[in-house]
């Protein structure tokens, strides 16, 4: 297939934590033959903070943040055995929503891909400027990275033809383990951006936790902390470039994950960051959500918390041999059911016909 995909950005993971997801799916749909195009704006500075070159495997147009511009690459686009617009891409959201669907044609398909199902539904359903809500049904699927059944019935609801979770995955030649850093040793990290639905969570899961374990090490990386007041015994690092996560992963006696309220919310959406500590071999510790259970066994793959009080306490107990058995029970679960391989067959039986997604749906929540 032609693919012709609007998104946030491909090359650059700066304030874009969609970056990985993207790389993982679409390259490994690249691995299976079919031609990918990547169109994204140069908006919020990620140009001038790129990651990765374009790479091989994709063509990458960048284009100005204007109707214009989108225009000429829509113009471009069409013909596409498919199209997508991805949710998120920041500038143009409902310019580029509207304008994908005329592109549809017996030859042509359009899809919405939904990154952050629980802010788009949320949008939809409070914004009174939504314009998307209306047009779901004229997508031909929708696709979403996380959200389980309750994102699919909603989707359902609006009008959707097919809705099918295609959940966040690993990339083993990407994130995997290497040599501890000494710049990055810890008793718990924790990975994440600043952002207004994920603080509170934060202050919680993570800096109560310091607080509670005043004579553990605590490192926190991601953008926007500066001006946070944080406990003695955490340090902050500031953005942690794609190409360090593994070092980041592999350096502390455990790794936190910390999903984002509205996430945390629906349940059953995995961030990309639980498949690539699990990669690298860490010893993954995250914060209690519906559906955990289907892609991590508690206990033996992962630690769960409900709290900071129960993050101090995992941290607490963790000596270095169990650490390393679930990081290693983590790591082998993840190359067997949730690699971007595995995603991208399913994704390709449903999008040619062969499967009715529910395969997908089932794969990703094994």
């Amino acid at each position: 297939m032609q693919i012709a995909f609007f998104g946030s950005s491909i090359v650059s993971a700066y304030w874009n934590g969609a970056a990985t997801y993207y790389r993982g799916i679409l390259g490994a749909l690249a691995r299976r033959g079919h031609r990918i195009t990547f169109y994204e704006p140069d908006a919020f500075d990620r140009q001038q903070h790129r990651d990765i070159e374009p790479p091989p495997w994709c063509r990458v147009v960048v284009y100005k943040p204007c109707e214009d511009a989108a225009a000429r690459c829509l113009e471009e686009a069409r013909g596409a055995d498919l199209v997508v617009k991805a949710s998120g891409v920041g500038v143009l959201d409902a310019y580029l929503e509207q304008a994908v669907l005329a592109l549809k044609s017996p030859r042509t398909r359009v899809v919405f891909w939904d990154v952050d199902a629980p802010a788009t539904l949320e949008s939809i359903h409070t914004s009174p400027d939504d314009r998307l809500g209306p047009l779901v049904p004229d997508f031909d699927m929708v696709l979403t990275y996380g959200g389980g059944p309750p994102v699919v019935s909603t989707y359902e609801a609006l009008g959707a033809r097919a809705c099918v979770p295609v959940y966040n995955a690993l990339d083993p030649a990407t994130h995997h383990p290497v040599p501890a850093d000494p710049a990055f040793a810890a008793d718990l990290s924790f990975l994440g951006n600043r952002l207004p639905d994920r603080e509170a969570r934060v202050e919680e899961f993570f800096l109560r936790a310091a607080a509670l374990a005043p004579d553990k090490r605590f490192l926190m990386g991601g953008s926007g902390w500066d001006d946070k007041p944080m406990p003695a015994n955490v340090r902050s690092l500031g953005h942690v470039y794609t190409h360090q996560h593994n070092a980041f992963n592999c350096s502390a006696r455990a790794v936190l994950n910390i999903t984002r309220d509205s996430m945390a919310r629906t349940g059953y959406s995995p961030p990309t960051r639980v498949f690539e500590a699990c990669g690298a071999g860490a010893c993954l510790i995250t914060d209690a959500w519906t559906g955990i259970d289907q892609f991590l066994e508690p206990d033996r793959e992962v630690l769960v918390a409900a709290d900071g009080a129960a993050v101090a306490a995992h941290v607490a107990d963790l000596s270095p041999e169990r650490a390393a058995a679930i990081g290693a029970a983590g790591r082998a679960r993840v190359l067997a059911d949730h690699t971007y391989d595995q995603r991208a067959l399913e994704v390709e039986r449903l999008l040619e016909g062969r499967d009715t997604g529910a395969a997908v749906a089932t794969e990703g929540a094994s």
